[in-house]
Formats: C-alpha cells, structure tokens, sequence
C-alpha cells in the first residue's frame, strides 16, 4: 500500500478538530444552565423540581427533533443543519440568561433543546462521509472526548463568571460561543459538504418511511438505542445533579462538590481517548464497552452507600468517569457497523434520540429525590441504570470492520 498525501492527514485532522469542537460546545450548552441551578433557584424562587422540569424540556425537545433532524442531514447535507443548531443554541441559551421568570426560562431552554438535537445525526454523517475508514476510530474518540470536555468546562466556566458578574452574565457569555463556533465553522473550510460527498447523497436512492421504521426495528438498532436510553438515565443524575447530590450526600461545598464533578467528567473525556486506542487493537468491540460500563456502575454504588471517604470524592468520580469513557469509542464503532448505506443521520438520529430520551425523563424524579433529602438515589439510579445498560451491549454486534479498512 502507499502512503497517504500529507494533506489528506491536514484535510482529515482539521474537519476531526472543528467537528469534534462543535461536538464539545453542545455538551458545554446542555450543562451550563444545570449547574446554575442553585443560583436560579433562589433568584426565581423555584424548586429543584421545577428546575429539573426546565431540563427535562430541554431534553425532551431535543429527542422530538433528533430522528427528524437526522433526516433532514440525510436529504439536505449535514453541514447547514450543523450551522442551524448551533444558532439555536446559542439563542436559547440568550434567551435563559435574559429570561425575568420561570417561563422564559422554559422557552430558552425549549428553543436551545431543538438545537441540540442535530449534532450527533450531523457530526457522524460528516465524520463517516469525510474521514479516511482507518482513522474512524481516533475521530471517535477525540470527538467524544471533545464532549466530555465541554461537560468538564462548563462548571468552571459558569461558577467563575456568575462569581463576579451572576449566574445571567454567564449564559450570555456562553451564548456568545455559539456564534463564534459557527465562524470558525465557516473559516475553517466546513461551510459547505465536497462535491464527490454531496454527489453520493443526492444519487442515493429514495426510501419509504416503512423501509426506514424497518431498520429502526432491527435488533442491533434497537439494542443500540436502548443502550442509550439506560446510560442516559444513569448519568444525567451525576451531570445535572452531581453538584447538588454530592453536597447534601457527603456535606460537601459547592467547591468541592464541583472540583469532583469535573474530575468525573475531565476523566471520562481521558478514558474516550484511552477507549480510542482500544477499539483499534481489540476486535470483541461488545466487551470493550461492556467492561468499561459495569466497573463505572460499581463505582457508583460505593458513593451511593457512602462508604468513599471525603478526601477521596474526586479520586473515586475520577476513577468512575475514566472507567466509563473507555466505552465510547468501541459504542460508535458498533453503531457504524448496524447502519445500513445511506442511513447515517436516521440511525444515529434515531439511537441517540435515545440518550434525550433518557435525560427527558429523569431529571424531574432526580430533583423530586432532592427536594425528599435523597440525593443518594442519584447515584443508585447511576448504578441499576449502568448495569442494565450492559445486558444491551452485549447484544451489539462485536466486529469492527470499519476499523481496519484500507485507507
């Protein structure tokens, strides 16, 4: 085999980068409001209930429109739906940080949910159309790990700006982001899809929407939608509530609470890097994530009995994001391998509607348990919801052909 041309490895890096960025930037938008809360709570004179309400909108919003923006991805190219969502983001993120009551929050939190929903349908149809096969794996996981750092930034990023300036100055300012990511979009060469990409798009043949609900049907897909739903359920306990859960569980401080929160998720973005490099030497793709999941799930039962010592809270949630970020990239991996040609954005639409779903229905049974003084449910919810998710994944398919295919 020849080597590759120095600029495709250029080419594939920067569309890796930018599209991996982009990824992060939602993750940071869908917990920048969230680890507001306390602060919201007593500016607005709202329950944690209430509060958990606003982020299960927020969600749910996104799992409504994510199938379809899949869709739409697959009919009109990726890249302007890409440029769409995070306007929407950023303005309902505008729209939280101005908002004079309850209501306003909830519309803020409605409109930056339906921006939400493009990027996982978006981001892959563009990683798996435009990336040479081999280097999937590592696109994988550094677009993972992107997400997890904008888990981890968020929580720094709000607490030291609401510090000086309040919690509206905040989301104004992360608002701002959204704006400035669609021009380093648009400079950095992704304004528009390649011709040979668009090409094969639009001589892809028409289907019928009971041709499309058969593939959602099949057994991998729906195993890799359920997968999600059940590790969603788990961890937007941890990320939405983790702060709150920490400090009424073990009598923490808000900055200690925190500094664990981004240990966790700091961690979980190392472990998609670590979990990259294993779905490239490993072919049980199914065992990779399956390990990774269960251990993750043990550790939140230690916090959950609240046997882990103070000192140690940001070690153990360190060791447990860690544990579950090596299954990342092996997931999508697997993902790719039950998609059928031509249904990239419907299917990772679909499964990962999945994911919304999940933290649609939870965060107002997490704020509910809070609001009862039992923020130890958060983490046996992180527990069951991690153990069950590995009876799905052990039903995925395991080969990773993607993975080694020639260049």
């Amino acid at each position: 085999m020849h080597a590759e041309p120095a600029a495709t490895l250029r080419q594939d890096a920067t569309l890796i980068g930018l599209i991996a960025i982009a990824h992060g930037l939602s993750h940071f938008f869908q917990l920048v409001i969230a680890v507001m809360f306390p602060l919201i709570r007593e500016d607005l004179g709202v329950s944690y209930a209430q509060l958990g309400a606003a982020s299960a909108l927020y969600f749910t919003t996104s799992a409504i429109a994510q199938t379809f923006a899949g869709f739409v991805s697959d009919r009109f190219g990726p890249v302007k739906v890409l440029h769409g969502g995070l306007a929407l983001c950023a303005l309902g993120i505008l729209i939280a940080g101005l908002a004079p009551g309850y209501g306003w929050l909830l519309a803020g939190a409605a409109v930056a949910g339906i921006g939400n929903s493009v990027f996982h349908p978006v981001d892959f149809s563009i990683l798996n159309a435009r990336v040479t096969p081999a280097r999937l794996p590592l696109a994988y996981s550094v677009h993972g790990f992107c997400g997890a750092m904008g888990w981890t930034l968020a929580p720094a990023f709000a607490y030291g700006i609401s510090t000086l300036y309040g919690w509206r100055a905040a989301l104004l300012a992360a608002s701002v982001l959204g704006v400035v990511m669609i021009v380093a979009l648009l400079v950095g060469g992704i304004g528009r899809e390649p011709e040979r990409v668009a090409q094969a798009r639009r001589s892809a043949p028409a289907t019928s929407l009971s041709a499309d609900l058969q593939v959602f049907m099949q057994t991998p897909v729906l195993m890799c939608f359920l997968y999600f739903v059940l590790t969603a359920v788990a961890l937007t306990g941890m990320q939405t509530f983790g702060v709150s859960s920490l400090m009424g569980l073990y009598s923490t401080s808000v900055g200690e609470a925190s500094t664990a929160l981004s240990a966790y998720l700091f961690s979980s973005g190392v472990g998609i890097l670590g979990g990259g490099y294993l779905a490239t030497r490993f072919r049980r793709a199914d065992r990779v994530a399956a390990l990774g999941v269960f251990s993750s799930s043990l550790v939140a039962l230690a916090l959950a009995l609240g046997i882990v010592p103070v000192p140690a809270l940001a070690a153990a949630m360190a060791l447990g994001g860690f544990l579950y970020g090596l299954s990342s990239a092996s997931r999508d991996l697997i993902v790719r391998e039950a998609t059928p040609k031509g249904s990239t954005g419907k299917v990772y639409g679909f499964v990962y509607s999945g994911l919304d779903l999940g933290q649609m229905v939870m965060p107002v049974f997490y704020g509910w348990m809070l609001d009862l003084a039992r923020p130890d449910a958060v983490f046996y919810v992180t527990f069951f919801g991690l153990g069950l998710a590995v009876l799905t994944v052990l039903r995925l398919p395991s080969t990773r052909k993607v993975a080694t295919a020639p260049a």
